[in-house]
């Protein structure tokens, strides 16, 4: 017991930093060699999600509040784990990671939020617990004290509290982006999904998916290759943010 106090003592400790900007990773789906959907008129979803993560980052740039980060800047290839790395590297409090629908019926259309899935969470908790090494990255000093104490019971209590927290912040967040999007973007799905995404499997980023359109319906593949059409997504995506912040204003603290 008092190893187990000691233990969130520490935890509480690290998680009293105060941060002066929330930091958000920006994830652009895709890239290089990997062009994800591609649509009737040749439009690539990598280019399509570049382009709305560039402008979402700068009008988070903008916000005093707020500090925006791309885990890609270019049209280059990077692995799901390396998009992770690079959040964490940053230490982001949210990773958002666009992307752009397809699928075999062409009338198909609308954007969707996605977030992990409670049956891939606890496949990741078992990953993230045999990989012992990994914990002080995911802990800080807290985590040290797990890696020192050896009680694998303890470690499983406070991952799976800390995917339980992800999982709940990334609900939320994703449901504030849907409420923002209603009124200028069609939406494929009005709730949050649930889904085995590789790029949503940090525990301790809580992170949202958002599937844009759908590029292979030639109109919204043409709304997608549209200038004005991407500020409107980038606009509904950090205005969710912010609201979800505003609404939350104790977040940020824990990095």
């Amino acid at each position: 017991m008092k190893k187990l106090l000691t233990f969130f003592m520490l935890l509480l400790l690290c998680c009293s930093t105060y941060a002066s900007k929330v930091v958000i990773a920006v994830d652009a789906g895709h890239g290089g060699k990997d062009s994800g959907a591609v649509g009737k008129n040749k439009l690539y979803e990598k280019t399509v999600t570049l382009a709305i993560a560039k402008k979402l980052t700068n009008l988070l740039n903008q916000d005093p509040n707020f500090k925006g980060v791309l885990t890609r800047s270019s049209d280059n290839f990077i692995s799901v784990f390396q998009r992770s790395e690079i959040a964490r590297k940053n230490k982001a409090n949210l990773l958002i990671s666009i992307h752009a629908d397809a699928a075999p019926d062409r009338s198909a259309s609308g954007a969707s939020l996605w977030v992990l899935s409670t049956k891939r969470a606890d496949t990741e908790l078992g990953r993230w617990l045999e990989q012992g090494e990994k914990q002080s990255q995911l802990l800080g000093g807290a985590g040290d004290a797990l890696s020192d104490d050896h009680n694998p019971h303890l470690s499983q209590a406070v991952l799976d509290l800390q995917f339980s927290y992800s999982q709940r912040v990334g609900y939320e967040l994703a449901t504030q982006v849907l409420k923002e999007m209603t009124s200028s973007i069609k939406l494929h799905k009005r709730r949050p999904e649930h889904a085995s995404l590789g790029v949503l499997r940090s525990p301790d980023i809580p992170s949202i998916l958002v599937e844009v359109g759908f590029i292979s319906n030639e109109g919204e593949e043409s709304l997608l290759a549209s200038n004005a059409h991407q500020d409107k997504i980038a606009k509904a995506i950090y205005q969710g943010v912010k609201n979800y912040v505003r609404q939350n204003p104790k977040f940020g603290e824990q990095h």
